[in-house]
């Protein structure tokens, strides 16, 4: 028979698949012995079954959850309903991994009428068992029979205003029984029975609703965010009641053994006296902070320092507590690997190896690309944040809870926030505290800001999990849900005001600040993790950079070289000498006509000279065809036009060769379709049909007649898969040599000034090895004539850009002509699946990816199994060509970790990116030798 329930102490913290994390280190800690209220754990499985059976009771689940409570009476000395000796009991959830008040409690499960009079006789506390009462029926009125809360709340709000009172331990205690006999009748009301008084029946209904927690719309919402399979299921712990509402001598707290926010050691948390545990997550009051315990409860704070540092070194992480303090007694009732910012988790990971506690390799692999990245976001500009100081515009500041910096329209609605949000809208949530509820407007928005809560309340946890700035406890602005604004100083915000929040100081703005990108230079724990994952990783870390400043950029993050040097953005450019640039390429294109048959032929005779030196047939065809050549005006446009672009050229390839010194240089050679550089057909459509109507200016409409001929004769049905890469360079006759001379006269330029260079040249769009052939063939000629003229010997490469699957399976003949490869894998993905990623992602492939017709994006995310095959061939075929075959890759997927990881495992030797992402690829480079090592 299948065992479904373990009692805490039968489990361990390696039981989180079965128990869940909570049930596994309720387990744990009873082992260690601590002091955990005895309970017992539903397993994660019987969630399942029981979803398998449609709702019902797995068989021999509920027997089994039967001798386990009589376990609990016998060890607690009291018994479920009996009013003389009654046993109270929580029942919560807990999955496998971390899911924060995503799913459902029930507390002080086991009350009724009867009991309560036997407890308030017991315990001389009226206030305190009628407290627990209204939270009972609050929470199993909205948990587990899905009534409103809000109805709930309403008869306790309305309670305290007629006692001209606003805090919940204010209310007198007939106050507190009025609350009671109302919210039955409300329970009556909208569930259209009477509250079940038979603990048993309680029990039951609780740990069904639970278990459908699993899937309400908040915790499937928080799943998709997080990445959280949907199979793995809730556990259901049934835990033995201890009170924090006894008086001013209990209470309840959550604390983490480091700082979440910036991860400095030492306990960090809040507690409320005479509360329950919900009411401190919730943020619904202020509590008090922890540090202000040490100086009230010394012997308290010194207890709960002593079990933070003996759960931190058994656990090895750092740890986020619940506990609560009944009469003085301290009982903690559960520990998980707390939530953090990026800060806090790189200095967390690298102290805790410093300190001995992990390895450097065990540090790595706690860290996430995701760390390092929101880490490297930008902050608000301290000028622009003194320009707004100076104009008033800080409105108020609130409790830093999460660090960031964001600016958006302030939305007060989580469904609207996610509707905006997904429209491309900044949003900031604002909400007088957020609730579980929220999360899909959460996950959307940039930041988030409340008016109540503290540094434990949900707004708080969330935004650090998700790394979003939040302002929280910014008691000084009142919120009006009604009319969706919020009033400060005399100021009224409405809806879809732009508002900014600093979590790192809890500052609001009134509109929006300016940022800055952070200096990874002052990031000194991310520096020593990148260290230490640049001694781990085999694979090298390029960057894609066309121009000096992302080149410097780049190697300020750690670049090894340059992976994509993209010559055409030098051209899009339309700002300054940028535009002479371009004109000289449209000047070259118009001219294609006319000069490039001639050219091409000149260039063809002058190859079979040099396999037939004395063919005098030869000889006199290619003299005749440079007097014509030299005689054709277009001819000349087409020379002079190109001769124009390569000192252009040439400046460019020297401040980055400076930038690169002694670091490797791939440039590729132009690749786009040589329409884009011409005007759109369609503009000139219009513009030319709008001359011909008006009769305004017959030159101009000459001469844009004239451009349309050309762009007309150029257009393709599909210009990505036509004339582009190495085929414009073998079509346009003089095009791919300007480039090359360019490359290598700044190469040598450089050179003679000390600078270590490395030129690596890419031909893109290769699909046979002919055309690679007799384009490498042409251009390293230019290459050593250049060399020859400067006196100046370049170790150099010549490769190409593996982006079409037939140069991917044909690779041991490309690789006849390469030095190295480089895989394009945006190009090489649409050839692949056979779809336009421009078209796809706007029509379907997003819609593909929500519905799991496809298991990710694969723009983003490399695609194994059919792109990952492809490149496996390659580079097999290519190294048995060329054992020393250098291969990398190029597109999007050089940054993406899961990516990086497939190119480490095929035995890729870098991987190249924007330099931002550049300590992302580090890390992910690292994790990847760790976790392949064996393999």
């Amino acid at each position: 028979m299948v065992k479904r329930v373990y009692a805490f102490g039968e489990g361990t913290k390696e039981m989180k698949a079965l128990l869940g994390g909570k049930g596994a280190n309720l387990s744990e800690m009873t082992n260690l012995g601590l002091r955990v209220p005895p309970g017992f754990t539903i397993t994660t499985s019987t969630c399942n079954d029981f979803f398998q059976a449609k709702g019902e009771f797995p068989d021999g689940l509920w027997e089994e959850v039967l001798e386990h409570v009589k376990a609990l009476e016998e060890k607690t000395g009291k018994i479920l309903g009996d009013p003389e000796k009654p046993l109270l009991v929580s029942v919560r959830s807990g999955a496998p991994i971390s899911m924060p008040g995503m799913m459902d409690t029930v507390l002080n499960l086991g009350l009724d009428d009867e009991v309560a009079a036997s407890l308030v006789e017991q315990t001389g506390d009226e206030r305190f068992v009628y407290d627990a009462y209204r939270r009972l029926i609050t929470m199993f009125g909205d948990v587990v029979m899905y009534a409103e809360r809000e109805k709930f709340d309403e008869v306790h709000e309305a309670e305290k205003e007629r006692e001209g009172v606003k805090g919940d331990t204010e209310l007198s205690v007939e106050g507190l029984k009025r609350t009671v006999a109302g919210q039955k009748k409300v329970f009556k009301k909208e569930v259209g029975r009477e509250f079940p008084t038979d603990p048993y029946e309680q029990l039951k209904l609780a740990i069904a609703a639970v278990f459908n927690s699993w899937n309400i719309p908040r915790a499937v919402t928080y799943r998709r965010a997080e990445g959280i399979p949907d199979d793995m299921g809730t556990a259901c712990n049934i835990q033995t009641m201890v009170f924090g509402n006894m008086g001013w001598n209990s209470g309840s707290g959550v604390m983490f053994t480091r700082d979440p926010a910036d991860g400095e050691k030492g306990l960090f948390g809040e507690l409320l006296f005479n509360a329950q545990g919900e009411d401190v997550v919730a943020g619904i009051r202020t509590p008090i902070k922890l540090a202000d315990l040490h100086k009230e409860q010394p012997e308290l704070y010194a207890e709960l320092e002593d079990i933070a540092e003996k759960l931190e070194t058994h656990y090895t992480d750092m740890q986020d507590l619940e506990f609560t303090i009944e009469k003085g007694v301290l009982y903690i009732l559960q520990t998980r690997t707390g939530k953090r910012t990026a800060r806090s988790a790189i200095k967390i990971a690298v102290d805790m190896a410093n300190e001995g506690l992990i390895d450097r390799e065990t540090a790595l692999m706690r860290l996430t690309p995701g760390n390092v990245d929101q880490l490297l976001h930008p902050q608000f500009d301290p000028a622009s944040k003194d320009a707004a100081r100076s104009r008033g515009d800080l409105l108020t500041v609130g409790l830093n809870a999460s660090p960031g910096a964001a600016s958006g329209v302030a939305i007060f609605d989580a469904d609207r926030a996610e509707e905006r949000g997904k429209e491309g809208e900044s949003v900031i949530l604002v909400r007088p505290e957020t609730t579980p509820d929220d999360v899909n407007g959460m996950i959307v928005s940039r930041g988030f800001l409340t008016q109540h809560g503290g540094g434990t309340s949900h707004a708080a946890v969330v935004a650090r999990g998700w790394g979003k700035p939040c302002v929280a406890g910014a008691e000084e602005i009142r919120i009006n849900l009604q009319d969706s604004s919020f009033t400060v100083k005399g100021r009224t915000f409405r809806e879809g005001d732009w508002i900014s929040v600093d979590g790192a100081t809890g500052e609001v703005f009134a509109g929006v600040i300016e940022t800055k990108v952070p200096n990874i230079e002052e990031e000194l724990e991310l520096q020593q993790a990148l260290q230490w994952a640049d001694q781990v990783r085999r694979l090298g870390v390029r960057t894609n950079a066309d121009n000096p400043e992302d080149s410097r950029r780049a190697r300020m993050f750690g670049a090894e070289g340059i992976g994509l040097c993209r010559t055409e953005h030098m051209f899009f450019d339309q700002e300054g000498e940028e535009i002479s640039r371009r004109e000289n390429i449209v000047t070259m294109i118009l001219q294609s006509d006319a000069a490039a048959p001639v050219l091409r032929r000149i260039a063809d005779l002058e190859n079979r000279l040099e396999d037939s030196p004395g063919d005098e047939s030869l000889l006199t065809e290619l003299e005749s065809l440079r007097k014509v050549a030299d005689a054709d005006p277009a001819v000349k446009k087409y020379r002079e036009a190109l001769d124009a672009i390569l000192p252009f050229q040439r400046k460019d390839f020297e401040g980055i060769f400076e930038a690169m010194d002694g670091l490797p240089v791939i440039v590729r050679l132009i690749d786009p379709p040589m329409h884009e550089f011409l005007p759109p057909r369609e503009e000139l459509i219009e513009e030319t049909t709008r001359l011909r109507c008006t009769g305004e200016d017959t030159e101009k409409l000459e001469e844009r007649e004239a451009i349309l001929r050309v762009v007309e004769s150029m257009w393709e049905t599909n210009p990505m898969l036509g004339l582009r890469g190495c085929r414009a360079g073998l079509m346009y006759p003089g095009l791919t040599e300007m480039q090359t001379r360019a490359i290598f006269e700044a190469a040598c330029n450089m050179a003679k000034k000390g600078i270590d260079v490395q030129p690596e040249v890419m031909i893109p769009l290769t699909s046979h090895i002919n055309e690679l052939q007799a384009e490498r063939e042409k251009l390293e000629r230019v290459a050593k004539d250049v060399m020859a003229e400067k006196g100046v010997n370049l170790h150099y490469m010549f490769g190409t850009m593996i982006e079409i699957p037939r140069a991917a399976l044909t690779a041991d003949e490309v690789a006849k002509a390469s030095d190295f490869f480089s895989f394009g894998t945006n190009d090489l993905t649409q050839m692949t699946f056979g779809i336009s990623r421009d078209d796809a992602e706007g029509k379907f492939l997003l819609n593909f990816v929500d519905r799991g017709l496809l298991p990710a994006n694969p723009f983003q995310q490399l695609d194994w199994d059919g792109v990952g095959q492809l490149m496996d061939i390659c580079v097999k075929k290519g190294r048995e060509t060329n054992p020393e075959l250098e291969i990398g890759i190029c597109g999007e997927h050089g940054g993406d970790p899961h990516s990086i990881e497939f190119c480490h495992i095929v035995g890729l030797d870098y991987v190249s990116c924007s330099p931002y992402r550049i300590p992302i690829a580090r890390l992910a480079a690292a994790q990847s030798e760790i976790k392949h090592r064996e393999a």
